[in-house]
This record gives structure tokens, sequence and C-alpha cells, in this order.
């Protein structure tokens, strides 16, 4: 072969025993980071496709493989974890004024209060937190929990801060633009304002 190539024998294995050349190791890294991508689903991003290189003996850096990527055009497709939604604007709040205008401090306990629902994901499920939290104090002065986000929910977190805190006369009850806005028309026998953020 080698005097069909009119090459010396100590040239061919010079030649065979070189490095691989920058370029060679470019494409090399392409085609698998092209490979990695297409096996996972196309959801793997610069990090997870350099830890994969990186357990496979290849060195490069992080941020070699995330231009390698851009240059291959390859966008990971990352979906978003299923969660919960309390908060489900609807047309009822246009009758709700908003009260407060993002100013939530008071002069006074018990002038203005503020309320909210969250959840914890639970080995038996979702559990949901309603709580109210007094303006001033900026301290929980009422709190409910249950298996729902029901008005039932909202009404016992309002009973609770009934009974830890004296109510002021025109005291106001604000919360944002959620889906239990119907419990708000019975909370006229204990706030005298009842008030839904704008925004």
């Amino acid at each position: 072969m080698c005097r069909w190539l009119k090459v010396s024998r100590s040239g061919f294995y010079e030649w065979n025993g070189r490095p691989e050349s920058a370029a060679a190791t470019r494409r090399g890294r392409l085609r698998m980071i092209r490979e990695i991508f297409a096996a996972n689903h196309e959801t793997y991003g610069y990090r997870r496709i350099h830890a994969v290189l990186a357990r496979s003996g290849e060195s490069v850096c992080p941020e070699s493989v995330r231009g390698l990527m851009r240059e291959l055009g390859l966008v990971p497709c990352q979906p978003r974890p299923w969660r919960v939604v309390t908060t489900q604007p609807g047309g009822a709040h246009e009758r709700i004024p908003d009260l407060v205008g993002r100013d939530f401090t008071a002069d006074a306990p018990g002038r203005k209060l503020v309320g909210d629902i969250t959840y914890i994901s639970t080995w038996e499920g979702f559990l949901y937190v309603a709580t109210v939290i007094d303006c001033f104090s900026k301290a929980v002065v009422g709190w409910a929990t249950a298996d729902h986000f029901k008005t039932s929910l909202i009404s016992s977190a309002l009973d609770m801060t009934a009974g830890n805190l004296k109510m002021e006369e025109n005291a106001v009850f604000h919360s944002d633009r959620g889906s239990n806005l119907e419990f708000k028309g019975s909370l006229q026998h204990r706030f005298l304002a009842v008030s839904v953020d704008d925004r």
C-alpha cells in the first residue's frame, strides 16, 4: 500500500499515530451530541448532554457543548410539570372593586386583611391551605386546610380570623381574582368591604 501511495513506511506510521485533529474531534462531538439528543427524545439540555459525554470519557466543557448544540440548532423540549390552578380569573371579579390599590400596609390591627390559597403535594394527594394575614402585623391570623379549595375552606380560615383578631369598623378583606369569588358575598356580615386585586 505504501509503494502504491508512494509514501515511506515511517511516514505512514507517523501519520497513523498522529493525535486526532481539532476538526475531527469537533465532527465527532457534533455527531455524538446529535445522537444523545435524539436518543433522549430531544429533551436533554446542554448540562445533561455534557454529563453523558463526561461519563463516556469525553473531555469537554459545558459551554462548548452549549455552543455545539446551538450550532446544530438543537433546542430541548422540556414540558412543564402539571400544577394545580387555584386562581382562575372570571367575570365575577369585575363587580368587586380593588380597595387596597397595592398598598398592603395598615396603621392598626384588624383594619386591612389579605388572603390566599396554596397547596402542598403529599403522598395522599394535594393539601390545600387558606391563610389570612393582617397587614398591620404581617402575622397569619387565620388558616385552614382541606383536600379541596371550595368556599368552606376559606370560610374556615375566616372563622379562625374572627376568633383571633378584633375587626375594626370598615375593615377590608383583600384577595386575588380567584375562582372562589362566590364566597365573598357571604362575608358582608364580618367585613364591611371586600376587595379584589385588579390585575
